[in-house]
C-alpha cells in the first residue's frame, strides 16, 4: 500500500490516539479514531482493515487498533514533515503561528524528503515546532519527556512554558495575547477549585487568571532552584 494522504492521516490519528491512552493500554478504540477523522465508524473500520493487511497496524475487532513498527515510523515521518513545515512558515515565511497548522496539514502530504531535509538544515536542526511540539528525527525518534501542566506544577516555582496542546487559532491568539507562548517564564500563584481557575504571574509581575480547561493545555518545565 502506497502512503496516500488518507493513509497518512489515519496513521497520524492513530499515533496521536496512542499517545493519549492511559498507562497499560495500547489500543485506540475505533469510535475514537472515527471521531478524530470525522468519518463514520464503518468507514474507519474498512480503512483500518486495509492498513492491517498492509502491515501498518494491528486491528483487534471490538477492541481497537495500534500501529505496528512500520506504521509508527510512517506516522512519525508525517509528523516530522508537518512540524518542520509549520516552523518554516513561521520563521522564514513570516506567517503567524496561529495560521500555519491548516497550511501544514495540506503540505505534509506533498513535500519531498529532500525538501524537508533542506528545511531542517536551514532551520538549524530544531527540536520543536512553533507550538512546542517535538519534531521527530529523520529516523523517527521522538522526545517523550513528561512536563507539568499549569494544573499540577508546583505553586510559586519558576517555570517555562514548553508546549501548547491546542492548535485552534482562537486559543493560540489568546495564548499570544496573554504572553504565554513557549519560552515564556512564569509562576503559578494560586488555584481555586471553586471557580475552576488558575492564577499565574508572567513578565513584569503581570497576573493572568485562566480557566482550568485552558490551563490544562499549557505544558511547562519547572526550573530547578
Amino acid at each position: 500500500m502506497l502512503p496516500s494522504s488518507t493513509v497518512e492521516n489515519y496513521l497520524k490519528a492513530i499515533y496521536h490516539g496512542q499517545s493519549d491512552l492511559p498507562n497499560g493500554r495500547d489500543l485506540v478504540p475505533m469510535g475514537q479514531l472515527a471521531a478524530a477523522l470525522n468519518v463514520v465508524p464503518g468507514t474507519a473500520t474498512t480503512m483500518v482493515k486495509a492498513l492491517a493487511e498492509a502491515g501498518l497496524v494491528t486491528y483487534e475487532p471490538y477492541a481497537g487498533v495500534r500501529l505496528t513498527q512500520a506504521g509508527a515510523l510512517l506516522a512519525a515521518m508525517v509528523l516530522r514533515r508537518h512540524r518542520l513545515v509549520e516552523l518554516f512558515l513561521v520563521q522564514v515565511m513570516g506567517m503567524s503561528w496561529t495560521e500555519v497548522h491548516d497550511e501544514a496539514e495540506q503540505l505534509e502530504h506533498v513535500v519531498s524528503d529532500r525538501l524537508i531535509e533542506r528545511m531542517d538544515e536551514m532551520l538549524g536542526r530544531p527540536s520543536v515546532d512553533p507550538h512546542g511540539d517535538p519534531i521527530p528525527s529523520a529516523e523517527g525518534a521522538l522526545d517523550h519527556r513528561e512536563y507539568h501542566t499549569l494544573l499540577d506544577c508546583p505553586l510559586g516555582r519558576h517555570a517555562i512554558v514548553t508546549r501548547v496542546l491546542d492548535q485552534d487559532p482562537d486559543f493560540l491568539r489568546f495564548v499570544e495575547q496573554s504572553d504565554l507562548k513557549p519560552g515564556q517564564h512564569l509562576e503559578v500563584e494560586a488555584r481555586d477549585k471553586a471557580s475552576d481557575s488558575v492564577r499565574v504571574s508572567v513578565k513584569e509581575h503581570r497576573a493572568i487568571t485562566l480557566g482550568t480547561r485552558a490551563a490544562s493545555k499549557l505544558l511547562v518545565e519547572v526550573v530547578a532552584s
